[in-house]
């Protein structure tokens, strides 16, 4: 084939795709699968120096012990890699792997000690479907964003996981187990690498396919690849599907290697799926990249620990290591040409020239650079001195469509409360008490709702709870006077943590998920190093008193709710940094011409962010009296359900911080009325994952 670019097919799409002709075949093979070819050098270096540090030689029991290993992780991230070559994210992924292991343990007969391998992994693979088929509807049918879809699926697979299987047990054929385990040739090649070798050649079968072509193209420009006639829908739909056989055959494989069932089997493999797939070369925000790739990251990624464990670095630093991996692959991915990180030097570098000719925007007179503001209504200001005010009605409407439904959906609860449970609204000890539980949630809206109008998102809240509460209790060991110190050294650490994550997603140009998440994973660690597996301390009398105590009838605390409310309603309504948040959100290039510093901005609000959830995991740590690991685990997808439910758009640039209030006292309230009745505790997360799928899909831009 000659010239300098030629054209594939998909489907009715004719995609042109440029070569270099000065190119030999053997040249552009390497340069085509140069990643690949990098991660497997890295893995094969690691490897190496995992042999030489450990003692004895490499045996083939080695061998086929880390090949495994490292197969749930390569099969998982597999599927992550489809997902993000067409352009999304799939944070339910883990979760999936926890509900096959279940449903196979809990379904598994115990008198049938010789199951069929085939069935049962077809059972697999079918459920990891089914849920990929579920997430492919809301992302690709409905267009809503895959973050937020894949982050209510995976509390909702949580939730139905737990209900299969409340607690690890069950039963796992040994038949499964020796047909993944073992030996495809007895001595020389074990079957989980003969699995990856038939997954690996399907990849390289389907990517030659119209479907193939067609998810980069979709990936790379979903816009231009609907211009040419590739149905963009139907392959975003098929790319969650195929992706959810992967994470089915994954718990397939962790239920032969385990031999019984745990609901919570997945959930650490999600930040090792991203850093494989960063690993082996796949560029997040779709168009580059390949499985092949990721099955090398994922043994580099597995390398690494194995390397931690063989110099007896202890277990807490894995998820550290993870973390900090995950960055680093992502910053090296961003040095390419066409990376985000790339464009922003170039325009940095413009923008440095600007200002020395005295053409940049900054530097021309005021009166050029009055582009309106938007304000809390998502309106731009008009200009003029003759212009009529508004009434209240027309300048607030958009504001009210939006927020009043969380209110009236707290009434409706309410109604729905005192009717199931008897409860008497007139009483002020459930209303207190309503209130007191809605302060953590309503503290969370101000920061994961100020990341959310921008258009970002904060994974790190979790952590950033757990690590705040732990350090709180651990410095005050009981201590009022130690208060004194110990909250401003907690919030100060927080606002580091924001400022990382805001410095990452700014000047590195990295993806908001990426960075909170590895933060997340680098704060898990550093919370059980700091706490050696188990928090000691625990909260002083003053803040004790101040979480269940009275005055008059009332929790202290409630002062200090009041106090968050007024706050963050004049911070986002009323101030220049409220203005530039939506500003921020609605356009950022267009805040950015208007002379707004977007990237203080963004890392204001991580920071704010950050500071929040420090208050939290501090006021959490008074309520119970003393903080544990994982406390902040249950309060990130209700972060993000408060901001949604309460009208704000989950792309940014549209919401208000009282419809945000309405929303954190409406999920305080199902909670109370879920709490009361005899529904299993997974129910609830089914049901919050079921509310903001529907609060999204009610409240989206009609313009999507």
């Amino acid at each position: 084939m000659t010239g300098s670019a030629t054209t594939l097919s998909a489907g009715r799409a004719q995609l042109p795709v440029r070569r270099s002709a000065s190119r030999g075949p053997v040249q552009r093979w390497l340069a085509r699968n140069r990643a690949p070819l990098v991660a497997a050098l890295v893995f094969a270096a690691l490897f190496g120096f995992v042999d030489w540090i450990t003692p004895g030689a490499l045996t083939y029991f080695d061998v086929a012990f880390q090949a495994s290993g490292g197969t749930p992780l390569a099969l998982a991230a597999m599927g992550q890699t489809l997902v993000v070559i067409s352009g999304g994210f799939d944070l339910s992924a883990g979760a999936v792997i926890s509900l096959v292991n279940a449903v196979l343990a809990a379904n598994m007969d115990p008198a049938q000690m010789q199951a069929s391998p085939l069935l049962w992994t077809l059972v697999g693979i079918g459920t990891g479907m089914a849920v990929g088929a579920f997430n492919g509807i809301f992302v690709a049918f409905l267009r809503l964003q895959p973050i937020v879809v894949t982050l209510s699926t995976m509390f909702i697979v949580q939730g139905l996981t737990l209900l299969i299987l409340p607690q690890p047990g069950g039963f796992i054929s040994p038949s499964l187990g020796s047909f993944y385990m073992g030996d495809a040739i007895s001595g020389l090649v074990p079957a989980s690498l003969v699995l990856l070798g038939l997954v690996a050649l399907f990849w390289l079968w389907l990517k030659n396919t119209g479907f193939g072509v067609a998810l980069y193209a979709v990936g790379s420009d979903p816009a231009t690849a609907t211009s040419t006639g590739v149905r963009t829908t139907l392959v975003r739909f098929g790319s969650y599907v195929i992706a959810g056989g992967f994470y089915g055959l994954a718990g397939t494989f962790v239920s032969a290697q385990t031999g019984s069932g745990d609901p919570l089997v997945g959930n650490s493999l999600l930040l090792q799926m991203f850093a494989a797939v960063v690993i082996g070369g796949t560029r997040l925000g779709g168009g580059k990249g390949g499985l092949v790739g990721t099955v090398f990251g994922a043994f580099v990624l597995m390398s690494v620990v194995n390397i931690l464990l063989a110099l007896n670095v202890s277990a807490y630093f894995s998820t550290i290591a993870e973390g900090a991996v995950l960055l680093a692959a992502v910053l090296v991915g961003s040095l390419s040409k066409d990376s985000v990180l790339s464009e922003q030097l170039a325009g940095l570098r413009g923008s440095l020239k600007a200002r020395r000719a005295g053409t940049h925007v900054s530097q021309r007179p005021k009166t050029d650079r009055k582009l309106a503001f938007v304000d809390a209504h998502g309106r731009g200001r008009p200009a003029g001195d003759n212009v009529v005010a508004p009434g209240f009605f027309t300048r607030n409407g958009q504001t009210l469509r939006y927020a009043l439904p969380a209110w009236i959906g707290l009434v409706l609860v309410l109604i729905a409360t005192q009717v199931v449970l008897g409860s008497s609204l007139g009483s002020w000890s459930f209303w207190n008490s309503l209130l007191v539980l809605s302060t953590f949630l309503t503290i969370l809206a101000l920061g994961q709702g100020s990341v959310i109008l921008t258009g970002g998102l904060d994974l790190s809240v979790p952590w950033t709870i757990g690590l705040s509460g732990i350090l709180l209790a651990g410095i005050v060991q009981g201590s009022d006077a130690a208060l004194l110190y110990a909250v401003p050294a907690v919030l100060g650490l927080a606002a580091l943590i924001g400022l990382f994550n805001g410095l990452g997603v700014v000047a590195l140009g990295l993806s908001p998920i990426v960075v909170t998440l590895a933060a997340n994973g680098i704060l898990q660690g550093a919370a059980l190093l700091y706490s050696g597996g188990t928090p000691a301390g625990f909260a002083s009398p003053l803040l004790r008193w101040m979480m269940t105590g009275h005055i008059g009838g009332v929790t202290p605390v409630l002062l200090f709710l009041a106090i968050v409310i007024v706050a963050g309603t004049l911070l986002l309504g009323r101030t220049a940094f409220g203005r530039r948040v939506y500003a921020v959100g609605n356009s950022l290039d267009a805040a950015r011409l208007s002379g707004i510093q977007t990237g203080s901005v963004i890392v204001g609000v991580y920071v704010v962010s950050a500071i929040c959830a420090a208050l939290v995991g501090i006021l959490l740590t008074g309520f119970s009296g003393q903080a544990s690991l994982g406390m902040g685990d249950d309060y990130l997808l209700p972060s993000i359900a408060v901001v949604v439910v309460g009208g704000a758009l989950i792309t940014g640039g549209r919401g208000h911080f009282l419809g945000m209030v309405g929303g954190a006292l409406l999920l305080t309230a199902l909670q109370t009325l879920l709490a009361g009745t005899t529904l299993p505790y997974a129910f609830r997360a089914i049901f919050f994952g079921c509310v903001v799928l529907a609060a999204v899909l009610a409240l989206r831009d009609k313009r999507n």
